[in-house]
């Protein structure tokens, strides 16, 4: 006789689920190995950039960090016609006499002292505003202060941008990740684009939404920037480098991303508490609108939370879903040049630490409780 038991149409249920989620996971690293292949890489010896070269660096509170990104641009290579714009915005903790310092009374840097922003306008969209419209450079090159770039980094980015006919490249830099939570987590930054985001199909399309950017290390040719109404544009948007990646687009321009790894480092948090704020303060925009976040947040969890979970019940399905969540995490961690052992087992940590960010992060947006260096947002 068929069983009457009530949880036979909940186990089926289950399995189906354990299934979507390894279906899901093996696509998504079959996707991740086309596009690793597909992913740009900057020459090792790049043509000699003889165009004039503005990079902005903005900087807010960051005298102990900041020294080494400005030693870093002044070193560059192959770039003969480059200024050095940092704006000081309004630091506390005297940033600017760290920049002049590292600086050495180097001619082509020069140190700014910003505005505050006006009501309504996050801070760094408001500097780097303030940067642009003080560059003398037909491509603007936007670097964090956490961020050390190699020698020949500028050179090779400007060729990148315009070997490609590009308005705007993203040559996504190395993360470097010390301690428990940035290794858990950062490493998610490169590894989502790859999974998600088709790249030679993005660069041709004209949809805003297929970008990905890192205002970390940003290349912008300053035509493109203005035809798209700068960071002006984008002056409300807590993830601007998004923001205004779709702005160049829909302003008829190219946005691609590259291999950045071995052109600039970034040590983007310390430790599990300045991660924690520093995620809680964006993730919110990060997957869209309030309806496509929580889509986009189920998928994940469906997708390398539950086929492991399942895989500790004896699911084999399970097993083949987490297999492949960690051979895309090994593969993409490769790439961009990060632990690749044995960081990626965690990957269903990573996850669902990501997801309860997630959550914190929304939950601080609806209470309007978001700050960041002292400001709201």
């Amino acid at each position: 006789m068929p069983s009457t038991t009530p949880y036979g149409p909940v186990r089926a249920a289950a399995r189906a689920l354990v299934r979507t989620g390894a279906a899901l996971a093996v696509a998504g690293t079959a996707h991740l190995l086309v596009n690793v292949r597909a992913l740009r890489v900057p020459p090792r010896r790049p043509v000699p950039v003889v165009e004039p070269v503005s990079v902005l660096l903005p900087a807010r509170d960051e005298a102990a960090r900041v020294g080494p990104a400005v030693a870093s641009v002044l070193a560059q290579e192959g770039v003969a016609r480059m200024e050095l714009l940092v704006l000081d915005d309004g630091s506390t903790d005297g940033t600017a006499d760290v920049v002049r310092a590292a600086g050495a009374g180097d001619l082509r840097l020069t140190v700014r002292t910003g505005t505050p922003p006006p009501p309504g306008v996050l801070g760094k969209p408001h500097a780097c505003a303030q940067l642009a419209a003080a560059a003398r450079g037909g491509v603007l090159v936007f670097v964090d202060a956490d961020v050390v770039l190699a020698p020949h980094a500028v050179a090779a980015a400007v060729g990148m941008l315009r070997d490609g006919r590009f308005g705007l490249l993203c040559p996504w830099p190395r993360q470097v990740a010390d301690g428990a939570g940035p290794r858990l987590l950062q490493p998610l930054l490169a590894w989502s684009w790859m999974v998600t985001l088709p790249l030679r199909v993005a660069e041709r399309s004209p949809r805003p939404s297929m970008v990905a950017a890192n205002g970390q290390f940003l290349v912008v040719d300053a035509g493109a920037l203005a035809a798209a109404g700068g960071f002006a544009a984008v002056g409300t948007q807590v993830l601007d480098d998004i923001g205004l990646a779709r702005a160049v687009k829909r302003s008829g321009g190219r946005v691609g991303v590259a291999d950045g790894s071995a052109l600039a480092e970034c040590r983007m948090y310390e430790g599990w508490a300045d991660l924690s704020a520093g995620y809680r303060k964006s993730l919110w925009a990060a997957f869209g609108p309030p309806a496509a976040s929580a889509a986009i947040a189920a998928l994940l969890a469906v997708a390398y939370v539950v086929p492991p979970v399942a895989a500790l019940a004896g699911s084999r399905a399970g097993r083949v879903g987490y297999a492949a969540a960690v051979l895309g995490r090994v593969v993409a961690a490769r790439r961009s040049r990060v632990r690749a052992w044995p960081d990626p087992l965690a990957h269903p940590v990573s996850v669902a630490a990501l997801l309860v960010l997630w959550a914190r992060s929304w939950a601080g947006h609806r209470r309007g409780a978001l700050t960041w260096k002292g400001r709201a947002l």
